[in-house]
């Protein structure tokens, strides 16, 4: 059996005495594509932060490629980390938020290069190859010298794709990657990301694109009140969905 990429044992999180995440059991296996949808305030992208230890949680276990994330384990209790060490676990996984968060002083290409040079002391010669590479895939590449402001913002978040796998990740996490979107440029976003699907990229999606979760999406869950309501295949779940919560929430949206 593979080991999951992602497996989220009982977790729990809270700010002050809102409880936001009530238990949550989760199994990402490599090269899935687990999409997440559910009304705001439903704890995704609590979740999706958690799993790169923006946020802590405060029960359960969160295990990223075997590794607790954030924690060492001695004696049955956890002890956190030292930040240099979560912020190497950190590198492993991309994460694409719904604001694009370029550098505006920099050129696209040097938002790509920054990370791998200046975190992960890569030689310049090597990224910069990689970076024209990643510039290609996301059809930017007459865009290399711009500045973030003479961008579209779907080209925008393009580029914070692009940046993201430079530092060659294990796992991406996008949460509601085209929500900021206007409608026009929704679709480019979501072709890189089918792309990334189609070579293999492990992917937790946040996402309220019911047709990419159906068309691209091997696992779904639907989220609500900080629990999984309903999880199954996108097709079943979209289609035939089973609990009356997620009816509800499907006959709003879709």
């Amino acid at each position: 059996m593979t080991k999951p990429m992602v497996k989220a044992d009982n977790v729990y999180k809270s700010f002050g005495r809102l409880e936001v995440l009530k238990g949550i059991d989760i199994e990402v296996a490599p090269r899935e594509v687990f999409c997440i949808i559910g009304p705001s305030g439903s704890g995704k992208s609590t979740f999706l932060r958690c799993i790169n230890h923006l946020e802590k949680i405060d029960a359960g276990r969160l295990m990223v490629n075997g590794e607790l994330v954030g924690y060492h384990e001695r004696g049955g209790l956890l002890h956190e980390m030292r930040e240099r060490d979560v912020a190497a676990q950190r590198r492993k996984i991309g994460m694409v938020f719904q604001s694009f968060n370029l550098f505006p002083h920099m050129t696209v290409l040097g938002n790509v290069m920054e990370a791998p040079i200046n975190v992960r002391g890569e030689a310049k010669a090597v990224v910069l190859e990689r970076a024209t590479t990643l510039l290609e895939r996301v059809g930017l590449e007459d865009k290399m010298n711009n500045y973030p402001s003479q961008l579209s913002g779907g080209q925008q978040q393009r580029v914070a794709i692009a940046r993201a796998l430079a530092m060659e990740p294990a796992l991406m996490l996008f949460d509601e990657p085209t929500s900021a979107l206007d409608p026009e440029l929704v679709g480019e976003v979501l072709d890189v990301m089918r792309k990334m699907a189609e070579d293999g990229m492990t992917m937790i999606v946040v996402t309220h694109e019911m047709n990419f979760a159906r068309e691209v999406g091997d696992q779904l869950v639907f989220m609500d009140g900080g629990v999984v309501v309903e999880s199954g295949k996108p097709r079943d779940v979209l289609g035939n969905p089973q609990h009356q919560r997620t009816k509800s929430f499907l006959s709003k949206v879709l």
